[in-house]
């Protein structure tokens, strides 16, 4: 059975972040080092808002979210797209030192880890378009049949790259967090 009031729920409710998420992007941070002062960010899959709130704490100068779903949060170093990430236009959105991505399905069982493996796809095809060389990217993604193909896609792109699963994610949960910093650019 899942604990849905666990200790990271509590303390993001005590801290004031909107999700319990928000430990993962601060401890992952906080040990690769992915989001700098006056970085700008992309942040995909944003609602509620929990990761745009540790990159304001984290001093990002702009802050760019996309949800299909409304962000929470309301302020000037942040712009909001309610749009589907498969159908936005990339070149619209400029260059980012970071992408973050805590893309997921609406969770149902089964084909989970499918339908997110396919969200970090479109999440990737992104990413690759607006990073700037250098760059660093995070992205969530469920174990399954096609995480290991997904990861050899992404690890060829930069010159520092890791999997890692933070404290904040509950340990039943299938899900994983690829981390690769220095974005040798496209290729294409």
């Amino acid at each position: 059975m899942i604990k849905r009031k666990d200790f990271f729920f509590k303390k993001a409710k005590r801290e004031g972040y909107l999700a319990r998420s928000s430990y993962k992007l601060i401890e992952l941070n906080k040990r690769y080092g992915l989001i700098k002062d006056n970085y700008e960010v992309l942040d995909i899959g944003c609602s509620p808002g929990s990761w745009v709130q540790v990159c304001l704490k984290l001093r990002a100068k702009r802050i760019v979210g996309i949800d299909l779903e409304a962000a929470k949060i309301k302020d000037k170093k942040f712009a909001f797209i309610n749009e589907d990430i498969g159908e936005i236009d990339v070149e619209k959105l400029g260059r980012f030192d970071a992408v973050l991505s805590d893309i997921s399905p609406k969770t149902k069982g089964f084909f989970d880890a499918e339908e997110s493996t396919e969200l970090s796809r479109k999440a990737w095809k992104v990413a690759e378009k607006v990073l700037k060389p250098g760059g660093n990217f995070l992205c969530k993604i469920f174990q399954g049949a096609e995480f290991d193909v997904f990861t050899r896609e992404i690890r060829k792109n930069f010159s520092f790259f890791k999997v890692s699963k933070p404290k904040a994610s509950r340990k039943e949960s299938r899900e994983m967090y690829l981390i690769g910093k220095g974005f040798l650019g496209s290729r294409k």
